[in-house]
């Protein structure tokens, strides 16, 4: 079942690349007491992905957080190594919180997962955004397939 605006998010753990290896992090962590502005890929490197989808919300940043928004995480059903390399070649810095969802449990958990094998991807995620307050999304942009421009940064920042 897909997550619905007005719906909770639900536990689950998520790994991010640090300074000192790969640490866990929770989604109590990243959403309870917050304003997050989240959206998730189909992949690490792939083109639309690090043309469109990451550089947009890299670039409108300092607008989201001038709207209040405390953090703005991507995720994707990648190792936490592919995520940090891909924030390092995408120079996104503190921008971003970099997440990976490597056995792809919280794409499962939200209904976003989607079968990339066509592509030789495997089981990938949706691209999608959604901007969530404590925990409750408030706002949700799933893409349809092969597509890119409804859960863009700029789109998610109008509707804050």
């Amino acid at each position: 079942m897909t997550i619905n605006v007005g719906d909770k998010i639900p536990s689950a753990s998520l790994r991010l690349k640090t300074d000192s290896g790969i640490d866990e992090i929770t989604t109590d962590d990243i959403f309870s007491g917050k304003k997050v502005a989240l959206f998730a890929v189909p992949g690490a490197f792939t083109p639309t992905c690090s043309a469109q989808h990451l550089p947009g919300f890299v670039n409108n940043a300092d607008a989201l957080k001038a709207k209040g928004v405390d953090t703005i995480a991507c995720v994707a059903v990648n190792d936490a190594f592919v995520m940090g390399a891909w924030g390092d070649a995408q120079k996104v810095g503190d921008k971003v919180l970099m997440l990976a969802d490597g056995n792809g449990d919280f794409t499962k958990a939200i209904g976003m997962e989607m079968d990339g094998s066509g592509f030789g991807l495997g089981e990938r995620s949706k691209r999608y955004s959604m901007y969530v307050e404590d925990g409750v999304v408030k706002q949700l942009n799933i893409e349809p397939a092969g597509s890119f421009g409804e859960s863009s940064a700029e789109t998610l920042l109008e509707q804050i």
